[in-house]
């Protein structure tokens, strides 16, 4: 069922080159936008947002090279079109890498230093309710992190919007905002709770309706 949305509906595209993108196009519908795939730098033209879902950073990057996307998407984000990272997403939306492999590289757009593979490996994986103050209703959010990165330091021009609470991963940042971008450590879509989609979708309208 789509959620009751006021505003313009936005098309946004979930980069199918890699990962969770069936799941991410399910929950931008629910939250009101129209999902397309996007492959192909003229389908980036298209879209009025973008989500870089989870999956493996490594290879979303040797393939938005492979398909001529990845300059593509830099001037994009950098024209200041609304993203969405979730997992290697973030990855991809950050400035920095720590512990990536040699030449990797990113679409960049987020002042912030992440580590991939922070939390582990694939049998590390975890759920936990981190509290986003910036989601409606209010209420903690059920975070699902599977081989996940986490942000070690961020700029100044940088929104913390939800870190770990509890245990030895107290304090860790695992979802940041800065302008139009938005990113996530964990995986939205893998869970029934469309709330984050909601926020960036209407991150998204906003950006429409300034033009």
């Amino acid at each position: 069922m789509t959620d009751s949305v006021t505003g313009p509906v936005p098309t946004i595209g979930v980069l199918a080159l890699q990962g969770d993108v069936r799941e991410h196009a399910r929950a931008l519908r629910s939250a009101g936008a129209r999902a397309v795939p996007v492959r192909r730098p003229q389908e980036l033209e298209q879209v009025d947002g973008l989500v870089i879902p989870g999956g493996e950073s490594t290879t979303m990057w040797k393939l938005a090279r492979a398909f001529d996307l990845l300059d593509p998407l830099r001037k994009r984000v950098e024209a200041g079109m609304p993203a969405y990272g979730s997992c290697a997403g973030m990855i991809m939306l950050a400035d920095r890498i720590r512990d990536g492999v040699a030449g990797q590289e990113t679409v960049g757009g987020i002042d912030m230093t992440v580590r991939r593979n922070a939390f582990g490996r694939q049998v590390d994986s975890f759920e936990t309710d981190v509290t986003l103050p910036v989601l409606q209703p209010p209420g903690p959010f059920r975070a699902v992190f599977i081989r996940a990165p986490w942000v070690e330091s961020v700029g100044d021009s940088v929104e913390i919007l939800g870190r770990i609470e509890g245990g030895e991963r107290t304090g860790r940042i695992v979802a940041v905002r800065q302008g139009r971008l938005v990113a996530t450590a964990f995986h939205p879509e893998l869970t029934g709770d469309f709330r984050v989609h909601r926020y960036f979708a209407e991150l998204v309208r906003q950006a429409m309706e300034e033009g």
